[in-house]
């Protein structure tokens, strides 16, 4: 019977699907395993086959655990709003709705692209995806309760005092019996004090914009990363090199009034929880990176002949004497108002040039010196001395205060800048050498030349700097954070809409009964010609507070009718909490996650995805976890457990070399004779030779049906290789459902898996996979007899039961420390060894079926059915390990003669030394070697070796 593995697997995956075999409980007496997938963004383009790397590895570790008895809810679903689909709406003026419903299922779109989906794409590699809980973020009964979480954040306030977030209806009450002194609240710099009396007579207004710099999610001014092209601000990790991640488009800096999300109130729990999660320690240090605690002091300088003051944060306080400038962010809102007319023109020109330039950009641009110098001066707080104020792109104004005290002595980058504008450097480090670089030691330096400072440690220097700014009150000690509250806004119209209306300016929530608000028809995907975002085009956009629903524009009058929000939520919206959801199987449309469904399943026991979500995503996820945790709405304060980021699967290019103004091609060993431009081909054009189909090629694109072709003496084009990212522009693309079709699902998922450790790069080569199709072959034939399949009932041998718990601890030990590449060799050998003791026993055969399953499951199903079960091997209870079947009853000695092995000679381990000379002496091969001679000793270690001497 031959593996025909293409009905096997269409055969097993309709019965997966009609059985719902992988459908998870919430009522299970099993213990849980949640294991998840990174939410996956449906694009056009479809799978190539790097994406199903972290898909089919922690489908086999769900597949594991139910063979080991858990309860395992390994779900999936799609990221389905965000800017790619706008893009492509923009483009060909279709729906995003209409692109991603047909991106997912599948289908022909209206531009009349044929889409395979990502649905039909997953089911072909054969994921044991409860497919019954599937989530669309762009799904309305979806994004109503990301409508919903918002609400709560916008009702909710962090008090510094209980370290957790509070409802607003709480911060009223202490405002109406106390007023704000006594609160202790991360809030806006600017609140000023008020006492229970003045709140009272405020207006509704006033009180609504005072708790609007309370809220965990508020309007403010804010300078965000606008990108003209996209027409929407952009987040820092979508920004590459100054441009769009998405189009590679211009990004500048521009002050807009945003939504945000107050995450820096989570600063230092998000920083603490990373203790007690099992992740890799770099991505750990890459999230301590972001969050970036600091501790020193805030120091205040006053703007010499005008009422401004202004704060800097500093780690080092105790340098303080050796202050000789001060640098300000262009964008800082005072250098306007103490620039001096001289200087106007130079600090203008700067502030426009700096706004083309990305925050990561300028933080990362540690070469280039530049600034402009004010014209205005600061006053040293001790010795009272003119300190000049320039303003330089290293200093960001949403860090700290947008400001530095400027040590050149003790810090490198201050140090380059006065050397550049020469600018007097101070030395405050006693018998220390600044004049070719700054000092920035701390232990075993002493200050100097700074008054009450000199001859101190750091330790001591520091405290007493911090003392002294206090008692003169301009600073004070601080603990600052480089993460900042996150812009929620985007001028795009692909998100979820704002559950708000404005009235007067200021913002109302709907309430929670009447959502969702669901995104508007317009005509277009862009910006209005006044500037609005793409919503400004809404015809019906506007909130009836009587009738509780959205009406037309024209009905707007600020009495009963206001209007909405125009800017949509950013693409991690959505991504911040649907784990969650997942969990919930019955009551969607009540709550967004039950309280019990939740309390079963707790969080995710095992994450898997690309380590570029190492800041972002997980960031905002690991926030609004814990922000829901202290209001009560979930059981847990950490989303994820444990997370593992899978390596990429590299392309491998092909590369065809044409002449320099010729629509000539070089093969590849002749192009040094020629002057040659390297140009990507097809890889489907290109045998496992590297040899160019040169037909094929011509008829590829339309330059291309006149080239010539300077081939190889055989008549052969041998294309070039590289190794480089899978991306359509390389035409390296691989697609997953070419490799099912020839080789099938099985060979695929072990072939990836085989390729290296899951969490390295490694590049794709399609010639390997053939090795892997032919174990599978020869496992399938350990089954039959010819064509007919034969599984005995016969006792396995001692040899044959060894193999299999040899192969039962290491795929196990492998999957457990997630060394999925080794489990794969481990089967080869196990099927060879097997082959060749022609074993056929069901005590054997039956074992190793499941100890396959999670990786090649179609297979191990049809072996596992044939061999009479009815039920799915899905559910098969893992195979238990006998340590006895390991246990070494033989050994295998090398005979000697004269420290020259001559033989090996297979004995019982219980042998005596006796007996063992005994057995050596009586063998043949012994007497041959010896010829007749009596040996002069036998040399006998136990266990060990046997050496005939004389």
């Amino acid at each position: 019977m031959s593996y025909n593995f293409n009905d096997i697997e269409a055969k097993w995956q309709k019965y997966w699907e009609e059985n719902q075999t992988f459908k998870a409980a919430n009522d299970s007496k099993k213990p849980k395993f949640y294991g998840l997938d990174m939410f996956p963004y449906p694009s056009g383009a479809g799978l190539h086959v790097g994406h199903p790397l972290g898909y089919i590895a922690s489908d086999i570790v769900a597949r594991f655990k139910r063979h080991q008895g858990f309860n395992v809810l390994h779900p999936q679903g799609y990221d389905s709003f965000g800017l790619p689909a706008e893009q492509y709406a923009i483009q060909t003026g279709q729906h995003p709705a209409d692109t991603t419903k047909v991106n997912i299922e599948g289908g022909v779109d209206k531009a009349g692209n044929e889409i395979a989906g990502y649905r039909n794409q997953l089911d072909k590699i054969g994921f044991s995806f409860d497919w019954s809980r599937e989530v669309r973020t762009s799904d309305t009964n979806y994004y109503k309760w990301t409508q919903w979480i918002f609400i709560q954040l916008f009702e909710s306030w962090y008090d510094n005092e209980a370290n957790k977030a509070r409802p607003i209806s709480e911060l009223i009450e202490i405002f109406k019996a106390t007023g704000n002194t006594q609160v202790n609240a991360v809030c806006d710099a600017e609140v000023e004090n008020f006492s229970a009396e003045a709140w009272q007579n405020l207006s509704y207004k006033e009180q609504q914009e005072i708790l609007l710099q309370y809220r965990l999610t508020y309007l403010a001014e804010t300078e965000v990363n606008w990108c003209p092209e996209l027409g929407t601000v952009l987040a820092n990790d979508e920004i590459v090199n100054g441009v769009s991640e998405r189009g590679g488009y211009p990004v500048v800096r521009k002050k807009m009034k945003q939504w945000s999300m107050r995450i820096s109130a989570y600063a230092e729990r998000l920083l603490q929880g990373l203790e007690n999660l099992d992740w890799t320690e770099s991505l750990k240090e890459t999230q301590r990176n972001w969050i970036g605690k600091s501790v020193g002091a805030q120091v205040q300088f006053k703007i010499q002949n005008s009422e401004f003051r202004i704060d800097v944060f500093t780690t080092r306080p105790d340098t303080i004497f050796g202050v000789t400038f001060m640098t300000w962010a262009p964008e800082h809102e005072l250098v306007s108002k103490i620039t001096t007319s001289a200087q106007k023109e130079a600090v203008e020109s700067y502030v426009k040039a700096t706004a083309k330039r990305s925050e990561r950009e300028r933080m990362a641009d540690v070469k280039t010196i530049s600034g402009v110098f004010t014209g205005a001066y600061a006053q040293h707080p001790f010795t009272k001395e003119a300190v000049p104020i320039w303003i330089g792109d290293y200093v960001l104004a949403g860090y700290g205060t947008g400001a530095v005290m400027a040590v050149p002595c003790g810090d490198q980058r201050d140090y380059d800048f006065a050397k550049h504008f020469n600018i007097p450097i101070k030395n405050i480090f006693k018998d220390v050498d600044v004049s070719e670089a700054a000092h920035a030691g701390k232990e075993g330096t002493l200050i100097n030349n700074s008054d009450f400072l000199n001859d101190l440690p750091y330790k001591k220097a520091l405290k007493t700097a911090i003392y002294e700014l206090e008692k003169i009150g301009q600073g004070k000690g601080k603990t600052n954070y480089r993460l900042r509250d996150a812009v929620f806004s985007r001028q795009r119209y692909w998100g979820e809409p704002f559950p708000v209306y404005y009235v007067n300016g200021m913002p109302q929530m709907i309430d929670a009964e009447h959502l969702p608000i669901r995104l508007p028809e317009i005509e277009k995907y862009l910006p209005t010609k006044e500037g609005e975002p793409p919503l400004g085009r809404a015809e019906d956009w506007a909130w009836d507070t009587q009738k509780n629903e959205v009406v037309s524009n024209e009905l707007i009058d600020d009495a009963t009718v206001f209007k909405l929000e125009l800017n949509t939520m950013p693409g991690w919206a959505g991504s911040s909490w649907y784990f969650f959801r997942y969990m919930e199987d019955q009551q969607r449309d009540e709550v967004f996650a039950s309280a019990e469904a939740m309390q079963y399943w707790q969080n995710v026991d095992l994450y898997i995805g690309g380590s570029e979500h190492g800041t972002g995503h997980l960031l905002y996820a690991r926030f609004w976890t814990k922000f829901l945790k202290d209001r009560g709405l979930v059981p847990v304060e950490e989303p994820f457990k444990k997370l593992i980021n899978q390596g990429m699967i590299l392309g491998e290019s092909a590369l065809v070399y044409r002449v320099e103004g010729k629509s000539t091609f070089v093969s590849k060993d002749l192009k040094d004779q020629y002057e040659t431009q390297a140009i990507h081909a097809d890889v489907s054009l290109v045998n496992t030779s590297n040899e160019l189909n040169i037909e094929a090629f011509k008829n590829w694109r339309e330059e291309f049906k006149d080239a010539e072709f300077i081939t190889e003496e055989n008549g052969k084009y041998i294309v070039g290789r590289e190794v480089e990212k899978m991306s359509k522009s390389k035409y390296n693309v691989v697609n997953p459902d070419d490799i099912c079709d020839e080789y099938g699902a099985d060979t695929l998922r072990m072939y990836e898996m085989f390729l290296g450790p899951l969490e390295q790069a490694k590049p794709w080569n399609t010639a390997g996979i053939t090795g892997v199709h032919n174990f599978l072959k020869k496992l399938w034939k350990l089954y039959h007899s010819g064509e007919e399949f034969l599984v005995s009932d016969e006792k396995a041998s001692p040899e044959s039961l060894k193999i299999l718990h040899k192969t039962i601890k290491k795929v196990t030990e492998d999957i457990e420390d997630f060394s999925f590449n080794t489990s794969v060799s481990t089967f080869m050998i196990c099927v060879n060894e097997l082959a060749a003791q022609k074993c056929n026993s069901r005590e054997v055969l039956e074992p190793l079926a499941i100890l396959v399953s999670p990786y090649a499951p179609h297979i191990a199903e049809e072996l596992w059915s044939l061999m009479g079960h009815q039920e799915s091997i899905a559910t098969a209870a893992y195979p238990q390990l006998e340590e006895k079947f390991l246990v070494e009853s033989t050994k295998t000695y090398p005979v000697s003669f004269n420290g020259k092995m001559r033989f090996t000679l297979d004995l019982s381990l219980d042998l005596s030394k006796e007996e063992i000379e005994k057995a050596v002496m009586a063998d043949e091969r012994t007497q041959k070697q010896l010829d007749g001679r009596t040996p002069k000793k036998v040399i006998i270690v136990p266990g060990k070796i046997v050496n005939i001497v004389g």
